[in-house]
C-alpha cells in the first residue's frame, strides 16, 4: 500500500490521511510504552508448589556456594596442610617456587582426598534424603554438622576445647565421652579445631626446618674457615637442599605425614 503525498489545493480529504500517517509511528511508540509496565506488572515469581520447592533449593545452593572459601578454610583439613607446605617452601630457601597457585592446588587435592569418607557421609545423611523430599531444609543442615563435627573433634585438642568452653560460660568436658561432645555448638567447636590446626601445622613446619637449618649451618661454617666471608651462603646451601629433599623423595614422604596425620 502506497501513500499519494500530492495534494491539490482544497483536497481536505488527503490531508487528513497525511497527518494520520505521521500519526501512525507516534501512537505505536505510546502504545508500546503503555503496555510494557503492565506486562512487567504481571510478572510474579512463585514460590510455593514444586517450583517453589526447586527455587528454595536453589537459594540454598547459592548461599552454600557463597560460604565454600570460608567452610573450606575453617572446617576441613586445608588450613594444616597449606601452612606446612609454605613453612617448607620457606625452609627450603625457596620464595616463590612452587608458586602459590600450585601449592593451593596441591593442598585442595588432598583436602579432598582426606575429606571424601567425610563428605560421603554428609550426602548419605542430608542431601540424598532431602532431594527425595524425605527430610527439611532444618532437619538436613542438622545431619550436615554431625560428620563434620565428629572429623574436628577427632583432630581438636582437648586444652583447645576446654579454653573455648569457658569463655562460653560452659563447663569443662570430659573428653573420653566423644558422643557428647557433638552436642557442643560449632561456635565453640571451630575455633578449638583452628586453634589445634595451628599447633599442628607449626609443629611439622619447625621438624620440617631443622635438616635444612644444619645444611646451612654446615655451609655458613665452611665458607667461614676458608676465609670465604663476601659469598653469601645461601647461595652454596640452596643445591646442597634442593638435592637432598629430591633424593629422599621429599614430597611424596611431606604428603605421607600429612595425610596420615589425620587418621
Amino acid at each position: 500500500m502506497t501513500w499519494n503525498t500530492q495534494i491539490q489545493p482544497g483536497d481536505e480529504a488527503p490531508r487528513r490521511m497525511l497527518a494520520l500517517k505521521r500519526l501512525l509511528p507516534v501512537s505505536a511508540v505510546a502504545a508500546a510504552s503503555f503496555t510494557a509496565p503492565a506486562a512487567a506488572a504481571s510478572l510474579e515469581i512463585n514460590t510455593s508448589g514444586a517450583g517453589g520447592a526447586d527455587t528454595m533449593q536453589l537459594l540454598f545452593l547459592f548461599a552454600v556456594i557463597a560460604l565454600a572459601p570460608t567452610l573450606l578454610l575453617m572446617m576441613t583439613s586445608f588450613t594444616r596442610i597449606v601452612i606446612v607446605f609454605s613453612l617448607l617452601r620457606n625452609a627450603i630457601g625457596l620464595q616463590q617456587t612452587p608458586p602459590n597457585q600450585v601449592l593451593i592446588g596441591l593442598a585442595l587435592a588432598l583436602s579432598l582426598f582426606i575429606m571424601s569418607p567425610v563428605l560421603g557421609e554428609i550426602n548419605e545423611a542430608a542431601i540424598e534424603p532431602l532431594n527425595r523430599g524425605e527430610i527439611t531444609q532444618q532437619q538436613a543442615l542438622a545431619n550436615m554438622q554431625q560428620p563434620i563435627k565428629v572429623f574436628m573433634l577427632k583432630q581438636t585438642r582437648s586444652a583447645d576445647l576446654n579454653l573455648f568452653c569457658s569463655l562460653d560460660g560452659q563447663e569443662e568436658l570430659d573428653v573420653s565421652t566423644p558422643e557428647n561432645l557433638t552436642e557442643l555448638p560449632l561456635h565453640v567447636v571451630v575455633p578449638s579445631f583452628v586453634t589445634s590446626e595451628l599447633k599442628r601445622a607449626f609443629t611439622m613446619g619447625f621438624l620440617l626446618y631443622l635438616p635444612f637449618l644444619v645444611i646451612d649451618m654446615v655451609v655458613s661454617s665452611t665458607l667461614m674457615s676458608m676465609g670465604m666471608v663476601m659469598l653469601p651462603p645461601s647461595m652454596i646451601s640452596l643445591p646442597f637442599k634442593l638435592m637432598l629433599f629430591v633424593v629422599v623423595n621429599g614430597w611424596s614422604r611431606v604428603m605421607e605425614m600429612l595425610v596420615s596425620s589425620f587418621y
